[in-house]
């Protein structure tokens, strides 16, 4: 039978229930079990894709093409489990899953209530997630429960969860509480104040925790700890202090080391190998002991927040440990590029360009295309950065004025980057390439296959296939590729079943590395392995380094 942990945070948001939910599932991972991890968020939006970045940070985009918190990113990059579009669901799935019910008459005529109809759902969400009754079954399932409790939107969650607990029973079921203890500097002590009372809620809600994660600034002193057992009805051994760390790889130990994972394997009756965490120990030293380092710039619109990026982040960190540097990454709001101040990106070893929506800024990444293409520092370009990329090489290099995308300019005279329904022929003529298609106007996501060009740095990157998650709508028109390649841009790879641009570069005689992908590599990197994109990207910034 799967057993779950419920994750719940208290006191206020950002604390880490998603590193910490994590780097659990990774301690009982490496003792041998098979685990899964669950994000439940409690708005009503039916998924984070229409959400600003500002408010959610990015969307993380799974094989399966679902667009989900940025939590199930944390999740694959800390086990081997790869995340689906069950392992993520929000308040407005549930309700549009009830509703549908109830208009379909599956509720025989009953008043839909949040108990029991909601709650139920609910809890056939989290055992759909969790595989349970089928061969893909995990022994536990880690279910992290979005925002903090008190939040009447959670509210549902929390009964759900307790709701799960009564009936699976004491020895199926665990609670792990994230809170936080802030030190107040003018009374120069920790206050545990804060513990006690959102523990306090929980516990009117029906739900005891098993163990507290207590964060703060500096370790927790016994004595602390001693006091937030007496006041939550925890055992001192379940209050578990948690620090700030240089690095989130050293979490998974600082858990392990204060016996968490045991803790949980004991309430939950689970008979497991010790843990073994000894590859994150050698990950921590690579990340501590880099060689030498290199500073990319990021030139994106989302500079105020590095959750925008937090995967593309933690992808250009794996390339550097796989490559012993440090890579230092520096945000470059696109909007403050002109042709006055683009000099500004000589200092960098490389350019990289990210995926984005709407116009603002555009012009400015496409002056960070043209500087890495003119003054050969390498460049990588991601969705949008292969857009923009493209069009500045038909705008310079193609002789095709005022080139640019119908998503910034839909009267541009030249759409080399388009929605594929808008592609027209020289009369003037709709060509759509498949009447039946929904792809004309609508996102393309998730994982797909394209073929790879003989000779080219995407050949030696990748092999003969490249397939990567996708998360856009426009496209790079069929109509100008022959225009383009005649100029000298090279179609490194195209889809297998639309025959779409996914990959472009520049030759390695004309340029040392320059690339741009219509796909998001940086969802599927990870510490063990890195990615072999990004990794020839930061070996490429090396090498620009040592040449300058």
């Amino acid at each position: 039978m799967t057993k779950y942990v419920f994750v719940t945070g208290g006191v206020v948001s950002s604390l880490g229930k998603g590193i910490a939910s994590a780097s659990l599932a990774a301690i009982l991972e490496s003792r041998g079990l098979k685990v899964t991890l669950i994000k439940l968020d409690p708005y009503i939006n039916v998924d984070p894709g229409t959400m600003s970045p500002f408010q959610h940070g990015e969307v993380f985009v799974t094989d399966d093409g679902a667009e989900t918190d940025l939590d199930l990113g944390h999740y694959e990059r800390f086990i081997t489990t790869r995340m689906k579009k069950s392992n993520n669901f929000t308040t407005g799935q549930i309700y549009m899953s009830v509703l549908e019910k109830e208009r379909r008459g599956d509720y025989l005529g009953k008043t839909v209530q949040v108990i029991p109809h909601i709650t139920n759902e609910m809890q056939d969400f989290i055992r759909r997630g969790a595989g349970q009754g089928t061969p893909d079954a995990v022994d536990v399932a880690i279910v992290e429960i979005g925002g903090t409790v008190g939040d009447i939107e959670s509210l549902p969650f929390l009964e759900a969860a307790r709701q799960m607990s009564l009936k699976a029973g004491p020895n199926n079921v665990a609670f792990v509480h994230l809170t936080y203890v802030p030190w107040i500097a003018a009374a120069g002590e920790l206050k545990t104040k804060p513990t006690q009372h959102t523990v306090q809620k929980l516990r009117e809600i029906g739900i005891q925790p098993d163990a507290l994660i207590c964060r703060a600034d500096r370790r927790i002193p016994d004595d602390e700890r001693e006091k937030i057992s007496l006041f939550t009805n925890v055992p001192e051994y379940g209050v578990i202090s948690m620090w700030d760390v240089n690095t989130i790889y050293k979490v998974p130990r600082v858990l392990h080391e204060q016996g968490l994972d045991q803790l949980i394997c004991t309430k939950l009756q689970l008979n497991t190998k010790s843990a073994d965490l000894k590859r994150w120990d050698t990950l921590v030293h690579e990340v501590e002991n880099p060689a030498e380092q290199v500073t990319i710039a990021m030139c994106g619109k989302y500079t105020d927040l590095s959750d925008s990026y937090k995967s593309l982040n933690e992808a250009l960190r794996h390339a550097g440990i796989h490559n012993h540097a440090g890579v230092k990454i520096e945000y470059v709001d696109s909007e403050t590029l002109t042709p006055q101040t683009v000099g500004g990106l000589a200092k960098f070893d490389a350019i990289l360009v990210p995926g984005g929506f709407g116009k603002r800024g555009v012009e400015g990444k496409i002056l960070a295309a043209q500087y890495a293409r003119e003054h050969k520092l390498p460049y990588l370009g991601i969705c949008l950065g292969m857009q923009v990329a493209t069009i500045e090489y038909a705008r310079h290099m193609a002789g095709l004025e005022n080139a640019n995308s119908t998503e910034f300019d839909p009267e541009t005279p030249h759409p080399v980057i388009a929605l594929i329904d808008e592609w027209q022929d020289a009369d003037g003529s709709i060509q759509k390439r498949d009447a039946n298609s929904d792809l004309g106007g609508t996102m393309r996501l998730g994982a797909q296959s394209s073929d790879v060009k003989d000779g080219t740095l995407a050949r030696d990157i990748y092999g003969p296939v490249v397939t990567e998650r996708h998360r856009h709508r426009y496209e790079a028109n069929e109509h100008y590729l022959d225009r383009l390649q005649q100029a000298g841009l090279v179609i490194s790879a195209i889809t297998q079943r639309e025959k779409l641009t996914e990959m472009v570069e520049l030759p390695r005689e004309v340029h040392p590395w320059f690339v741009g992908v219509q796909f998001h590599p940086e969802f599927k990197s990870t510490p063990w392995g890195g990615h072999p994109l990004f990794t020839a990207f930061i070996k490429a910034a090396l090498n620009h380094k040592h040449q300058a």
